[in-house]
């Protein structure tokens, strides 16, 4: 144990410098996507818009953070592309929150959040990309801590945000009046849209367009601007660091380095694996195994079942709660959502060191047995307050492991061949949008209680997938090992010949 600590403290310490800048981009990515739910009600009313307009915000971030996240992995072909994009993301996500006060208007909020969710999306898939091929079997303990720094993003964006949010109507009516919606109602209505991309009922809570706009909103998004700013000025030194930038002198070490960087242990060029859509390229998939095409499908469906239930239940536990039978406090229920996330986080601190413990496969296992019997328990004790918040923290911890894992497991299994990452980056985005919007229309057609149903079935199926994965990677690894047996007994005549 003591070998191993020493081991990978040398392999930090070797590349402390890009690890550190890749964990802070994504703490970048985590307060951008936590920011919208809390401070929906005083961007509605800076925009002047209804509910139902603004809520089309989230939809907006989400598909275009889905579109980024199949085109990131254009950029990873060399070291000097990858961080020029990272660079351009986290300024820009820095920009938008300063644009973010000046929009007047429901649609330049949009565009606005559009841009944030394409930057976010090309975050996402570069920097598990980098850190991937920077430690490649050792890479999951340092996937884990990277994924730890959304929790923390998305933990501080809130809190930021908080000090600034209306306590009240922050449109008032011609003669200044404000009866129309209660302080209650507005807590509801804030919890009800903090899990984004939802779209909850929201009709039966009128409120005004039209008046005097009053609200301090604007500062939150200053100081996370300016709390931002930090992320593209590490990146900026890294590529300083790499002599990458025109002003610092090039060494051909390092320009060799940089050439080399976008070719994989196995000896294929990144050539063609450079998104989502350059993975399909006809001339890298001939000749590979159905196990190889069977690896990808499958795990990506399990990012996408397990990144789905997190954005289900972190939009829709709220409406569950303050619904019969559990008829929570307003805001007891708006507090679910903050334990979710910091369980979350706080899971992901702790598998730091679990990770170099016990291997993704153990990980994943215990974590997606655990997801399924949290969420049967929760079923059970429906009726339970206090089992609601356990369950809450617990299935945050279980789940929190699933996609750094997931993502060490799979690129280990092919053998860093550069498509894995994109591909489950853009299932597990793709996931956390679609299946939230499916849970919404059950919940509306058939009731809040459904909701559990509904992430309790989709955590058995992800466990399904999983064990046909495990089948499948077994497969793979006799196919791969019998090719290699083949290719030596071939080579070893030609040797003896010569």
């Amino acid at each position: 144990m003591k070998l191993l600590d020493e081991r990978m403290w040398t392999l930090f310490k070797r590349h402390w410098q890009q690890t550190l800048t890749y964990w802070s981009v994504f703490f970048s990515f985590g307060l951008c996507i936590a920011f919208l739910g809390p401070t929906v009600l005083d961007l509605r009313c800076q925009t002047q818009s209804t509910l139902q307009q603004i809520t089309w915000v989230f939809f907006s971030q989400q598909l275009f953070l889905l579109g980024g996240s199949s085109l990131g992995g254009l950029f990873k072909k060399t070291l000097l592309s990858s961080l020029s994009a990272l660079f351009s993301c986290t300024l820009i996500i820095s920009l938008v929150f300063s644009f973010i006060p000046l929009c007047n208007h429901v649609v330049l909020l949009s565009v606005a959040m559009a841009i944030a969710g394409l930057a976010m999306g090309v975050i996402d898939t570069i920097a598990n990309l980098q850190l991937v091929k920077l430690y490649q079997k050792d890479s999951a303990t340092f996937l884990q801590a990277l994924h730890f720094f959304i929790g923390l993003g998305a933990l501080v964006s809130p809190l930021v945000a908080d000090p600034f949010l209306a306590e009240d109507s922050c449109v008032l009516d011609a003669n200044r009046t404000s009866n129309s919606t209660s302080r209650s109602d507005l807590q509801h209505l804030r919890s009800s849209l903090a899990g984004h991309g939802a779209f909850p009922n929201i009709s039966q809570y009128p409120l005004h367009t039209e008046g005097v706009v009053i609200t301090r909103v604007s500062y939150a998004f200053w100081i996370m601007a300016l709390i931002n700013l930090p992320v593209p000025a590490a990146v900026l030194a890294l590529m300083y660091h790499e002599r990458l930038l025109p002003c610092s002198r090039s060494r051909p070490r390092l320009l060799e380095r940089d050439s080399l960087s976008s070719v994989n242990p196995a000896g294929d060029s990144g050539q063609g694996h450079g998104s989502l859509f350059g993975c399909c390229n006809p001339a890298k998939l001939r000749g590979r195994p159905a196990t190889f095409y069977i690896v990808h499908a499958l795990g990506g469906a399990i990012l996408f079942i397990t990144d789905g239930i997190i954005g289900s239940y972190t939009g829709f536990v709220y409406t569950y709660a303050v619904s019969p039978p559990l008829l929570m406090g307003h805001k007891t229920a708006g507090s679910l959502d903050s334990v979710f996330w910091a369980s979350i986080t706080v899971g992901r601190l702790a598998l730091i060191y679990l990770s170099y413990r016990y291997t993704a496969q153990r990980l994943l296992i215990f974590s997606l047995v655990g997801v399924i019997l949290v969420q049967c328990l929760l079923l059970i004790f429906y009726t339970s307050c206090v089992f609601l918040f356990i369950g809450t923290c617990v299935l945050g911890l279980c789940i929190s492991s699933v996609f750094p894992s997931m993502l060490a497991f799979t690129e280990d299994i092919l053998d860093y061949k550069g498509c894995a990452t994109t591909v489950l980056v853009t299932s597990a985005s793709t996931g956390e949008m679609m299946l939230q919007l499916l849970v919404g229309l059950v919940i509306h057609s058939q009731g809040s209680y459904s909701f559990l149903l509904c992430c309790t079935i989709a955590s058995f199926i992800g466990f399904c997938l999983f064990l046909m994965f495990l089948y499948v990677q077994r497969r793979h690894t006799n196919c791969h090992t019998d090719s290699s047996e083949n290719t030596d007994m071939k080579e070893k005549p030609e040797t003896g010949a010569s």
